[in-house]
């Protein structure tokens, strides 16, 4: 039945549109502000006057961050770290969460609640030191990955998932001689791509920015994350800006690509930000149905 249309209902709409614009635009305009800045002249920027586009347009803030030392090894390895990380992850946490909706697996009822359990109570950072020492993994990359495989809040989501999914599939395949692996491939991964999509947009985010492995576990420069050199460079902006133009010489000398403290820090957080802001549009189509069907069920 067709919904008639009222003035109280068309003001309703035009209200929570606004409301919903505005609330778009505050959370999307600190990032274009920051990006606008980066690309614009120096010395102006820096005056911290407010600019809706660039003024004296360059891209040399970004040529002269990258060519930083260690840039170009750090990169690799945080690309390296999500890319990884992230498979692995979505692998381990959703064949635990496949397994736990069989009611047929050994403990079931006690290792699910064992994995839950540990997303409310933490031992705290210098126990989790010693363990990561103890298991011989400081300084090493399988640090960043290994203790991200089974993530409880993600066995939560497709645990869920996966039991809105009928049953009847599953007991075809296995009255065709299908075994638990054969299942979980063919039949509930290609059915689950909403929900392994969205954790994966997690998961990129969390490898991508977690610093916390690297500033205590990790010493060995050729490990170090980009987010953890940034993060070096950033609060050194000051000597950092006056070391680049010092490098840079005479190319860097006209106003518009003098380095300044606050064209190095801006271009650092976009240099952070850009790769992962990426990832989202790839994802949107699955993300909202996803994290909507991973959560209907307790």
């Amino acid at each position: 039945m067709k919904q008639k249309v009222t003035i109280g209902n068309l003001s309703f709409s035009l209200i929570n549109s606004t409301i919903f614009i505005l609330f778009a635009i505050i959370c999307i305009f600190p990032l274009y502000y920051i990006f606008v800045l980066t690309l614009s002249n120096n010395q102006w920027a820096a005056s911290g006057a407010l600019v809706l586009y660039p003024k004296g347009f360059h891209i040399e803030n970004y040529v002269q961050v990258l060519k930083l030392n260690g840039i170009g090894m750090a990169l690799g390895v945080s690309v390296l770290k999500t890319v990884i990380g992230t498979a692995l992850t979505l692998a381990g946490s959703s064949f635990l969460a496949y397994l736990f909706t069989k009611p047929n697996m050994y403990m079931k009822r006690f290792l699910y609640r064992f994995v839950i359990i540990t997303m409310y109570f933490n031992a705290g950072l210098i126990p989790w030191y010693i363990n990561m020492k103890n298991l011989h993994l400081m300084n090493t990359f399988a640090v960043y990955i290994i203790p991200y495989i089974i993530a409880p809040f993600y066995v939560i989501l497709i645990k869920t998932f996966i039991e809105s999914i009928p049953k009847a599939l599953e007991e075809s395949a296995q009255i065709d001689g299908a075994g638990v692996f054969r299942i979980f491939w063919s039949i509930l991964v290609p059915l689950s791509k909403p929900i392994l999509a969205t954790v994966a947009v997690f998961e990129c985010v969390n490898q991508w920015n977690n610093l916390r492995d690297n500033l205590f576990l990790i010493t060995d420069s050729r490990l170090n994350t980009l987010q953890f050199v940034l993060y070096k460079f950033m609060s050194e902006a000051d000597a950092l800006a006056r070391k680049i133009m010092v490098d840079g010489g005479a190319s860097l000398s006209a106003s518009s690509f003098k380095l300044t403290p606050t064209a190095v820090s801006m271009t650092i957080a976009m240099v952070v930000i850009l790769p992962i802001v990426c990832i989202y549009p790839f994802m949107q189509r699955y993300f909202t149905k996803g994290i909507m069907l991973g959560a209907v069920k307790g």
